[in-house]
């Protein structure tokens, strides 16, 4: 079948960054002298510089300064240093992989790989199937392929068994994914799980190259990196500017990537590429454990599974008797009968099911917190920094905005109804890295303060700072430089404004999360769609091109103000707003791009 991204099928995914301990020493030093500037200026903010006269401007953002360097702190012990997992060679027997309590089952190990899916094309799925079919190993293995679907359809079915691998259904969609992969878990019985999703395409080394890290019997599941193998690659700064200017361009642009690294003009729209999320952010969680499940790619320990739903069954029995049993004992009026109790734990238990991952649109970082949780066998999380497979990417930006809703949805339901941070069981580095991702959800609040604030002030002249004189910029200009080399050092190899523009460009999605979560609205389950959708998507980002257009008219405004001599406005307060919303419209302007962006446009890697 031809599918928009067969010309992308020899793409090879990069290697994992390379440590380098002279980098590392360089941004932890940069760190440090980052957050000492940071705190010198805040202080400063907070006892020195405030407006008086406006402090319904001054307040809002001085708190917004104070909480976005609160996610900085955390984002630094984040970034810290990286402590990879050894690799170690794979395992032959089941006997490798169990504390001593399991050794006499000695056997050849057997693996489940579940592909889920729900209405994604079955010509798509067959794909994946044919690469998890492909799989190897250096010693004899059982491994069993298992389509998930939960459309129940006839067609994928017939795929199925023209590729002779298992089919799983059921007749209902309760939990969505999550209950589709327990109700497959309870039709099969490999020792370790493979979770795929109906685009994810294993490579052949995914076992050999992960497996091993199980000989630790404390190993609960191990995430590879997601790789989209079908983004746009753009077209090198050199050849761009030399199609364009000639060979002047050429050698210019050619000096510039020598200075600052490749650069590619019109690659990735949407900003997908996951890179900096796996190799920097979820790698450096192993110093701590807390590298948390994506889903897609991981590879589960069915024990640790098990025992993580075991557990949480037997704590809401308990939790639930409790409550039957005082019902029960009002009807009987005998508090200390046993035969009350004992009706009450039986209907306690017919009351629950065994949930082995959690039903929730996020039920993978559920999951995960849940087995972190879990003090009795300390159960670990390993990121894997080698990609083990591909997958497709969203091809627009309604696709992208269905995903990333659902990733902010899910996230921001768990901090505010069962939050990890004050849960009972995780180490303090695990509940700092649980933070620092729900924190990062929570600032689309202060971010929109940001894009906001050079457009109040010029628009009315009113300043937040007592004034934009020396004192300022001499605390404010280190703070920030020493941030951006601390971040370049941080992400070396990988370029970090991309991330950061997006993840400010798209606070809507947050807020729009946020919004639902506190209303208490059920946060649902779509299926990103695997199909590019027709058309331009502007309606998506007017708040961008709302504040990209308020920015720009607020600093003529303030520009004519000052040039004509009414106002309050200031030569250095224009710089420092000027700026300020420059940052912002170009932050803005990539959301807009996406929302334009056509396949045709760009040039096929």
């Amino acid at each position: 079948m031809d599918f928009y991204f067969n010309r992308f099928e020899d793409r090879r995914p990069p290697e994992p960054l390379p440590h380098s301990r002279l980098i590392e020493l360089i941004w932890q030093t940069l760190a440090l002298l980052m957050l000492l500037l940071g705190a010198r200026y805040l202080l400063w903010r907070w006892t020195d510089s405030l407006n008086w006269d406006a402090l319904w401007f001054a307040i809002p953002l001085v708190i917004a300064e104070t909480c976005a360097y609160f996610g900085l702190i955390l984002f630094t012990l984040n970034l810290w240093k990286v402590k990879d997992y050894p690799l170690r060679a794979p395992p032959a027997r089941t006997s490798e992989c169990v504390g001593s309590a399991g050794s006499e089952d000695d056997r050849p190990i057997s693996v489940d790989i579940f592909i889920a899916t729900y209405n994604e094309d079955e010509e798509l799925v067959r794909l994946s199937i044919r690469d998890a079919k492909a799989v190897r190993y250096p010693h004899p293995i059982d491994v069993k392929v298992h389509i998930l679907d939960d459309g129940r359809r006839d067609t994928m079915r017939q795929v199925a068994d023209e590729e002779g691998v298992n089919y799983i259904s059921r007749d209902n969609n309760v939990g969505f994914k999550a209950g589709n992969l327990r109700n497959a878990m309870e039709q099969t019985s490999g020792d370790f799980i493979v979770i795929c999703d109906a685009d994810t395409r294993p490579f052949p080394t995914m076992l050999e190259r992960t497996l091993g890290y199980f000989r630790d019997p404390d190993v609960a599941f191990v995430q590879t990196p997601h790789w989209f193998y079908d983004l746009p690659e753009g077209e090198r700064l050199k050849d761009w500017m030399g199609r364009k200017l000639g060979g002047l361009g050429s050698a210019i642009g050619g000096a510039v990537e020598r200075i600052f690294g490749e650069i590619r003009i019109g690659e990735d729209p949407f900003v997908n590429d996951p890179q900096l999320f796996f190799d920097v952010i979820q790698r450096r969680r192993n110093a701590y454990s807390a590298a948390f499940c994506c889903g897609a790619g991981s590879i589960h320990r069915r024990e640790a599974v098990m025992f993580v739903a075991l557990r949480a069954y037997a704590d809401a029995i308990a939790h639930a008797s409790g409550d039957a049993k005082s019902r029960i004992a009002k009807l009987v009026r005998r508090r200390a009968d046993p035969a009350a109790q004992a009706l009450a734990r039986w209907q306690a238990a017919q009351a629950e099911e065994l949930t082995p991952y959690k039903f929730h649109v996020s039920e993978d970082i559920y999951t995960t917190i849940v087995l972190h949780q879990d003090r009795e066998r300390r159960w670990k999380s390993v990121l894997h920094p080698h990609v083990e497979s591909k997958m497709l990417s969203p091809q627009d930006l309604l696709s992208w905005s269905i995903q990333r809703f659902k990733y902010a949805g899910g996230s921001l339901d768990i901090f505010f109804h069962d939050n990890p941070v004050t849960a009972k069981g995780l180490s303090l580095g695990q509940r700092l890295m649980y933070l620092t991702t729900f924190w990062s959800y929570m600032g689309a609040l202060w971010n929109l303060v940001f894009l906001l604030a050079p457009i109040v002030y010029l628009m009315t002249s009113v300043a937040p700072v007592s004034a934009y004189t020396g004192d300022f910029f001499a605390r404010a200009l280190p703070f920030l430089i020493v941030t951006e080399l601390a971040i370049m050092f941080g992400t070396w190899g990988i370029s970090g404004y991309k991330g950061k523009v997006s993840y400010m460009a798209s606070f809507p999605i947050s807020l729009q999360a946020l919004w639902a979560v506190v209303r208490k609205q059920k946060i649902k389950f779509p299926v990103t769609p695997k199909d590019r959708q027709d058309g331009h998507y502007l309606h998506l980002v007017w708040p961008q091109l709302a504040l990209m257009i308020g920015t720009f008219a607020a600093f003529c405004w303030a520009a004519a103000a000052l040039w004509l001599g009414f106002g309050n406005y200031t030569l250095g307060g224009l710089i420092a707003n000027g700026l300020w919303g420059l940052n912002n419209i170009l932050g803005m302007s990539i959301m807009v791009r996406a929302a334009l962006w056509q396949p045709n446009e760009e040039k096929a890697g």
